[in-house]
């Protein structure tokens, strides 16, 4: 007998069918408890021309769907065309809305698609704790609070009444639904090549606020329905509407508009670095067959091991990403990065920071940074000697933000420090004492002379000040801010030896935690971590590596700068 997962995943293979999905070397099936829903090769591992999969784009969720749905349209376009919501929104809100309506043509989709899941926003309370000291842990509060407000200001009364407008007084609306629709989009959206043409028929051309042009081609629009039988109960799948009104045949190649969407059965690929497929929109239906779709294409045109697991990447992205949006972390994750920010409610608290404040917005600098882990290979520490040498000849741009009297000499580092120069620019600009700030302003003015309407530019600005200044004040201060991060990361839990003591004890491969039915680790010595807490401490634990790692480059470099006279 099939178990309620099998029946609703066996229902939503035939309203695929029934909306002209074709799985042509593929299977849709669960995986287990932590992934839900994935895609595998066929069994014999056939596939035609690498073609895998093909989804007609009228079967995306898109804002002009939303827009176009005959109960949520009206009631949004005026919202839409005022800047009350934007696209995200739209698509948020059909998914809240199609999930509660209890005669949806949605509902075989919905079903299989996961009710909860890994990121911060639905960890609970001990679970969050986890994350202290860290940037998701603020991000998840403050986005929480956020959505929840959206909910109590414009979700909740919108909500309810088009569930009574389509004749459902007796749904009962919660937050809850609306963090799961938000999880979903967030999680599963991509961002599809359209035409134009098919996007905005008939010149009928409303401001999607996320989309953006380029290049593309076709149109296909269609609408069908099957009834088959199930449990002696007659039941009816129809297809999804059209959501875009016919195109004449007379449309060619035209510039192509990127939107925001959701496509099922592509959107139940999962993430891996080594992906062995990516998708492709396909306008004209001269790969694939079926005009206006998108298609799944094997990485590999050969065939693919029978019942292997399918996967695309969802780029390159860092833990820090990747549990935020998605609920899951990477061991040894290459794209890892450090974020590194000066708090801007600090400067008020700085001498002279009106002064400063002014020489920031001149030189345009930045007050936050992403420190990637590959940076490191560049720095003082781990550059290869091609690469120091590739460092070196690539230096001769930069060195026009350096000293205009040849006071100062070139810094040794100069092509081996692995910090952004625009973020550089404001520790420089904050680290200024009282008469380094004249001086700057007696260089800029020697510069100018008496033309009034000639202002410094940005690069002279800079130049101004790092001859004034040099790097060492900067990078005393880029010092003491790693510091302050790892102290806030140490102090919340530990040092990063200890969760590495953690992670041995429990199991050092995630693909082997033993898992209880609430997705609770069962780890060799009895000790336990849901699944939430076990991709915290690899996350916290690679946010005090590389901070360990830029600290000990700071500390270097300012070393240098000031044996240098930097």
């Amino acid at each position: 007998m099939a178990t309620p997962e099998e029946s609703k995943l066996e229902f939503f293979l035939e309203w695929l069918k029934v909306n002209k999905v074709e799985l042509r070397g593929c299977k849709i099936e669960y995986c287990d408890s932590t992934k839900g829903v994935g895609i595998f090769s066929s069994d014999d591992g056939s596939v035609k021309d690498g073609i895998l999969l093909v989804v007609p784009l009228d079967l995306a969720i898109t804002p002009m769907r939303v827009l176009q749905d005959p109960l949520l349209g009206p009631e949004c376009s005026a919202m839409y065309e005022e800047g009350d919501v934007d696209d995200r929104f739209l698509m948020i809100l059909f998914l809240m809305l199609e999930r509660l309506r209890k005669k949806s043509s949605w509902k075989p989709y919905l079903d299989v698609l996961p009710t909860t899941f890994g990121n911060p926003l639905w960890f609970n309370d001990n679970e969050l704790l986890e994350l202290k000291g860290t940037t998701l842990y603020r991000a998840t509060e403050l986005q929480k609070q956020k959505l929840q407000s959206i909910y109590n200001d414009k979700v909740e009364m919108l909500v309810t009444r088009l569930l009574d407008l389509d004749g459902d007084s007796e749904s009962k609306v919660s937050f809850e639904d609306f963090l799961w629709a938000n999880s979903i989009f967030w999680t599963r959206a991509l961002n599809i090549p359209l035409p134009r043409s098919y996007v905005f028929p008939e010149n009928h051309e409303p401001q999607y606020s996320t989309l953006s042009s380029n290049g593309s081609s076709g149109n296909h629009t269609y609408n069908a329905e099957l009834t088959r039988k199930n449990g002696g109960k007659s039941v009816e799948l129809k297809g999804v509407e059209s959501q875009a009104a016919t195109i004449t045949s007379s449309s060619v190649q035209d510039e192509t508009v990127w939107v925001e969407g959701l496509v099922p059965a592509i959107d139940f690929c999962n993430h891996d670095i080594k992906a062995s497929a990516t998708w492709e929109v396909d306008g004209t239906g001269l790969t694939t067959g079926v005009p206006l779709s998108m298609y799944l294409l094997s990485v590999d045109q050969g065939s693919q091991p029978a019942k292997k697991e399918i996967f695309i990447s969802y780029g390159d992205k860092g833990n820090e990403e990747l549990l935020y949006l998605y609920g899951f972390v990477i061991d040894n994750n290459p794209d890892d990065y450090l974020m590194v920010h000066y708090p801007s409610e600090a400067i008020q608290n700085v001498p002279f920071f009106e002064s400063k404040l002014q020489l920031l917005e001149a030189q345009k600098g930045e007050m936050s940074c992403l420190l990637p882990r590959s940076l490191l290979g560049q720095g003082l520490f781990e550059a290869s000697d091609k690469q120091k040498e590739s460092n070196i000849n690539g230096t001769a741009s930069h060195v026009c933000n350096y000293s205009w009297s040849g006071q100062r000499k070139l810094p040794s580092y100069i092509g081996k420090l692995v910090f952004p120069e625009k973020f550089m620019v404001s520790l420089r600009t904050i680290a200024m004492q009282e008469e380094d700030i004249y001086r700057v302003s007696s260089l800029l003015e020697e510069l100018v002379g008496s033309r009034e309407e000639r202002q410094p530019s940005d690069t002279e600005v800079q130049a101004a000040i790092w001859e004034v200044c040099g790097d060492s004040g900067a990078l005393q201060l880029l010092v003491d801010l790693l510091n302050m991060k790892m102290m806030d990361l140490e102090e919340a839990s530990g040092t990063e030896d200890a969760d590495t003591k953690l992670l041995q004890n429990g199991n050092n491969s995630e693909e082997c935690i033993n898992l209880d039915s609430n997705g609770t680790k069962i780890s060799a010595d009895e000790k336990t971590f849901s699944r939430n807490t076990w991709s915290s401490i690899k996350y916290r634990r690679g946010q005090k590596q590389l901070t360990r790692l830029f600290l000990k480059e700071a500390e270097q470099a300012l070393q240098l700068a000031l044996s240098e006279g930097n």
